[in-house]
């Protein structure tokens, strides 16, 4: 989760949120959601967020998108990341569906090291 936190913010995404799900749902530890301006700025956080991991030997269980990519995920079972257009962020509301998450400071992760 680390990793794909710096990666995103390296690569100037937005608004970057990490949500702790591991007392929620058995189907991840964390999300990771992040916005960009455009389809080509989704993709191309989607591409860094893949190499990055691939060098530490993790590859995603599945890619989910839309047509527009308006919306990417990546699900690398304890962790699944969201990466959308703003738009298609505000509209999915993710951070209210999982109110009940633990926020992660994302500060705190980005300054490690």
């Amino acid at each position: 989760m680390k990793s794909v936190v710096k990666v995103l913010d390296d690569k100037k995404a937005s608004d970057i949120k990490v949500i702790k799900l591991d007392d929620l749902t058995i189907m991840c530890d964390y999300f990771v959601i992040a916005d960009a301006d455009n389809a080509t700025h989704v993709r191309s956080l989607v591409d860094d967020v893949e190499y990055e991991l691939k060098k530490e030997g993790r590859n995603p269980k599945r890619i989910e998108k839309d047509n527009s990519s308006n919306w990417i995920i990546l699900d690398y079972q304890d962790v699944v990341v969201h990466i959308f257009h703003k738009s298609a962020r505000e509209f999915y509301n993710l951070e209210n569906l999982w109110a009940d998450g633990q926020e992660i400071a994302t500060n705190d992760i980005i300054e490690e090291d």
